[in-house]
């Protein structure tokens, strides 16, 4: 089963242009404001796009050309709203109820009920539930009418650190068992790489190809594609002097990259894990002194100076365990290193 997406809106000055097709969970990323709800509204035939062409399993949705624009109740698509949209005058039961046949609509509710547990609020309103609660009433509901395709629009967006990762797990176990295309909008890209093994990105209302998570994360391609995922060392960058060289005048410093030159490279990214101390002599490795320390959980962020940066240049970020960060014998001055293939040409 697919869905395959391919529209054009017009928002006053902001132009929607999406070319998408899901057969799995897919990841919808980027910044807030880049069109990523608007392109599930569109597919759930809340907004009518202006130009393309919507097809669910081989079923028409939306073509412009042909006049088809189903409404949202014939789509089969189920959209998990930001805030859930639950009816506010409704229990939790009748919720769910709603969407479902009189003649199965006892047992069916019965079953969503157990199994989002919600079986203790069955009679309680949406006002009287947690967060947590209410989106497992908000998915109830959207899975008592059979859809064929899941839309969920930044699904842990209202919930707090601990209750998102709760939540999470018991989603990923609901999307194991749906057989249909998922798309899951998200601006985490830890959300996104822990649950969909594709993503497309979007950039001003504009996709980008489909691509695994992997093969985004290790070769992002652009600057804003690399900084939506986790990259914290981004900047301007030239040729260097010989093939494979690139200089980095920010740090002063002439790396060697395992990718070749292309032509609309602007800037280098290089994630934060990826720099390491070394005492060795291998390949980009450089004096740094250590201007400050963040700590992140089990992690210790460690902002760098390369010696011959220039002033006002901005740091290199380096990420290790707590625990190889104590062990370095001086955390004052320090060689970094980065591998040449751990070095991505930007646009």
């Amino acid at each position: 089963m697919a869905l395959t997406v391919r529209i054009q809106k017009r928002y006053g000055d902001f132009l929607l242009d999406v070319d998408l097709t899901a057969e799995t969970a897919l990841a919808l990323l980027g910044a807030s404001g880049c069109g990523k709800s608007a392109t599930l509204k569109c597919i759930a035939g809340v907004d009518r796009p202006d130009l393309g062409r919507v097809v669910l399993d081989g079923r028409v949705l939306f073509d412009s050309e042909a006049g088809v624009n189903l409404p949202p109740q014939r789509r089969r698509v189920g959209l998990l709203f930001q805030h859930y949209a639950l009816f506010p005058n409704m229990t939790v039961e009748r919720n769910i109820a709603v969407c479902l046949e009189r003649s199965r609509r006892r047992a069916r509710t019965a079953e969503l009920l157990a199994l989002f547990r919600l079986e203790g609020q069955r009679d309680l309103y949406p006002r009287q539930l947690s967060g947590g609660q209410r989106q497992r009433a908000a998915l109830a509901r959207i899975l008592a009418a059979e859809p064929q395709c899941l839309l969920l629009d930044e699904p842990f967006s209202a919930l707090d650190t601990y209750l998102k990762w709760e939540l999470e797990q018991e989603l990923r176990e609901v999307l194991d068992r749906f057989p249909g295309p998922v798309i899951w909008v998200s601006h985490d890209r830890g959300e996104v790489c822990r649950n969909c093994p594709q993503v497309c990105l979007l950039e001003d209302g504009r996709s980008s190809p489909v691509r695994t998570t992997a093969e985004l994360a290790a070769n992002p391609g652009t600057v804003s594609a690399a900084r939506l995922m986790g990259c914290r060392n981004c900047v301007p960058v030239r040729p260097g002097p010989g093939p494979g060289l690139v200089e980095v005048p920010a740090w002063g410093l002439t790396l060697r990259a395992a990718a070749p030159w292309r032509e609309g490279v602007t800037a280098l990214g290089v994630h934060a894990g990826r720099v390491h101390p070394t005492e060795a002599e291998e390949a980009n490795a450089f004096p740094c002194r250590v201007v400050r320390v963040v700590e992140e959980g089990a992690l210790l962020l460690a902002a760098l100076c390369p010696e011959g940066a220039a002033p006002g240049a901005p740091s290199l970020w380096m990420e290790l365990p707590r625990g190889a960060w104590k062990a370095l014998p001086d955390r004052t001055r320090l060689r970094a290193a980065v591998w040449p293939e751990d070095l991505m040409l930007l646009e």
